[in-house]
């Protein structure tokens, strides 16, 4: 059974790290569009987040909440932002049923590593096994991430 690939991108940095967990694991990707797209200017976009974060807001998505019923194991990947997942990540969170899902985050970072970020899974996937996941920063190598890939699979 193909492990699924769920992820929210700012940039496009964690996409590519998605894309290459989906294809080293021939997993299926989802990803995580919210129906406001943040601002194209980062300086706002941090405050738009910080805004959302602070609240626990849940931006509706137009993509990516589709249930999951054949995938065991999913990935789920986002941005470090403020030290946790960007909020399109936790509107999926509360609106799919992880029940029973083996959960491997994986995360972009300017130097944060997940921050709170796998605690802040443990909070919201009580029913799920929370693995420890992967932190890398943008400039990763693929060897990198399939060296720990066939290591913890």
């Amino acid at each position: 059974m193909s492990p699924l690939v769920v992820y929210y991108s700012y940039s496009g940095t964690t996409r590519r790290l998605a894309e290459d967990i989906a294809l080293i694991t021939e997993g299926d990707l989802r990803e995580l569009k919210p129906r406001k797209p943040y601002s194209f200017s980062y300086n706002t976009a941090v405050k738009e987040v910080r805004e959302e974060i602070e609240k626990e807001y849940c931006p509706p998505l137009i993509k990516g909440a589709e249930t999951i019923e054949n995938a065991e194991v999913v990935f789920i990947g986002s941005p470090n932002w403020l030290k946790t997942f960007a909020p399109p990540v936790l509107s999926f969170l509360r609106t799919v049923d992880l029940s029973g899902k083996t959960i491997i985050p994986f995360c972009t970072h300017g130097g944060g590593g997940f921050g709170r970020m796998i605690e802040d899974y443990k909070k919201e996937c009580k029913n799920s096994i929370i693995k420890d996941g992967i932190a890398l920063k943008g400039d990763y190598s693929f060897d990198e991430l399939k060296t720990w890939l066939d290591s913890n699979l």
